[in-house]
């Protein structure tokens, strides 16, 4: 694990915007994919996230978001029209997880592909350069049944802190990876 932190700490958002933003220098374009679906309360941190994110900044590369979710059934051809629309862009994958009981509520970041499914025992393909994960509830017995009975306001302060730094990120992405470019030719 890189990085983790309670989404209501200040230094840990700081610490997430400083980590994204230095891995995305070197790339010319950023993508974005949330995982989950709108349909169960604990597994819609992602979709949120990308909707919260487009409204916050409109031109960030998203896939999946509250009304075109990126979910079980339609990953494997979301990963396939991503990687033939930006074959080399830096991919931030997001989604929600199950954990620890003193690690609920905390983001993580995570320099490696996200593993989606793993909490439910589903064989997804990987994604992302990167992976963020909230932990939206305790993993265990009966995930199916916890991830469903997740707090909705959890849910929802996570994903304002996390699509909040993404639009931070995409913004310092386009307006100064040119200028920092010009000066490594």
């Amino acid at each position: 694990m890189e990085l983790c932190f309670h989404y209501s700490d200040f230094e840990g958002q700081r610490n997430l915007l400083n980590s994204l933003t230095s891995l995305v220098l070197n790339y010319q374009e950023i993508v974005i994919i949330c995982v989950g679906t709108d349909r169960v309360s604990g597994d819609s941190l992602g979709p949120l996230v990308g909707t919260l994110l487009l409204e916050e900044c409109k031109y960030a590369k998203v896939y999946g978001t509250l009304s075109t979710p990126v979910h079980a059934q339609n990953l494997r051809e979301t990963i396939v029209q991503v990687e033939s629309a930006h074959p080399n862009a830096f991919i931030i994958a997001v989604d929600a997880c199950l954990g620890r009981a003193i690690n609920v509520e905390k983001i993580m970041l995570m320099k490696r592909p996200l593993k989606p499914g793993t909490g439910v025992f589903k064989d997804l393909p990987e994604v992302g350069h990167v992976t963020i994960q909230g932990i939206v509830n305790i993993g265990g017995f009966m995930p199916h049944l916890v991830i469903q009975n997740t707090r909705m306001n959890t849910i929802y302060n996570m994903s304002r802190i996390i699509a909040g730094t993404l639009a931070q990120t995409v913004i310092a992405h386009r307006n100064f990876c040119p200028v920092f470019q010009l000066r490594q030719a």
